[in-house]
């Protein structure tokens, strides 16, 4: 994709992070993994970058580092993979890691774990606006208004919605040290007068938590149950997402059931994440 100036246009999907507050889900597979309406969050990020025509390792990037191997088996090629050694190196040490990769073109930066949907629009398209007029100056947000425009956290009256938009003349600077985006390119750019917050007028969820990661499912099954074709579903099942493989011989209700997992006949579980079959992790 060819930017401002002819300079090009990169992505980066960040997907680095322990996922802590996820625990104990992130103990088995690291955030970026972990599936909403049956997909990985991972491969939603790819497949709206996809739709902007960021498909291939030369302009698509995602680094790793917790369970490193299991996010690299899942890109399988898909992407230039960067795993960073050790600890992850934060947002911005992750995009300053990969300077040599980005080499002077504008980068797309996308956090994995954000869960996107616009109903008006297929992938890819919901996040180009923050292309659309770019001078390859400026930095870029996608954003939703805050109910409290001067709380934390939020830049010009919005929350940001995972995908933001860096110029090179600011990358090249980052060093490969740990670090993050808001401190190192965020807020100067805002007290600078160059940074703009483009609207997603989708829906936007952070699946950080527990609860976060299950309304993130709830909607994905667009308030019916969500249950892959390769899953065996003998009990009841009501507002639910089951994953390929999955069984389910009891009664699911508001609660993902990942993948492999089992759900036994006298069981009754409401607003869970059930993995395996002996982990529940409750949503409150």
């Amino acid at each position: 994709m060819t930017g401002p100036a002819g300079g090009g246009i990169c992505a980066v999907v960040l997907a680095a992070g322990e996922g802590t507050r996820l625990r104990p889900l992130t103990e088995r597979v690291p955030k970026a993994l972990c599936p909403v309406g049956n997909v990985p969050l991972l491969d939603r990020a790819l497949a709206r970058l996809a739709g902007l025509g960021l498909t291939c390792p030369a302009t698509v990037a995602v680094n790793a580092c917790y369970l490193g191997d299991l996010v690299g088996r899942q890109v399988d090629g898909r992407a230039h993979l960067s795993v960073e050694p050790g600890t992850p190196l934060g947002t911005a040490g992750g995009v300053g890691n990969l300077r040599d990769w980005i080499a002077g073109r504008g980068v797309l930066v996308g956090n994995a774990d954000a869960y996107l949907a616009d109903p008006e629009r297929p992938p890819g398209p919901d996040i180009a606006a923050l292309l659309h007029g770019w001078d390859g100056e400026t930095v870029r947000l996608l954003g939703q208004p805050a109910s409290d425009p001067r709380a934390p956290g939020t830049f010009a009256g919005h929350h940001f919605t995972g995908f933001s938009l860096l110029p090179w003349r600011l990358v090249r600077e980052l060093p490969a040290v740990f670090g993050d985006l808001v401190r190192a390119v965020w807020r100067p750019a805002e007290a600078a007068g160059r940074l703009t917050v483009v609207g997603f007028p989708g829906t936007f969820v952070d699946t950080g938590t527990p609860a976060d990661y299950l309304a993130a499912n709830l909607h994905a099954a667009g308030g019916g149950c969500l249950v892959d074709p390769a899953a065996t579903v003998s009990g009841r099942c009501y507002r639910s997402v089951v994953g390929a493989g999955a069984v389910v011989r009891g009664t699911v209700t508001r609660s993902v059931v990942w993948p492999g997992a089992t759900v036994g006949s006298a069981e009754r579980l409401c607003d869970v994440i059930r993995v395996g079959a002996d982990l529940t992790v409750p949503a409150g």
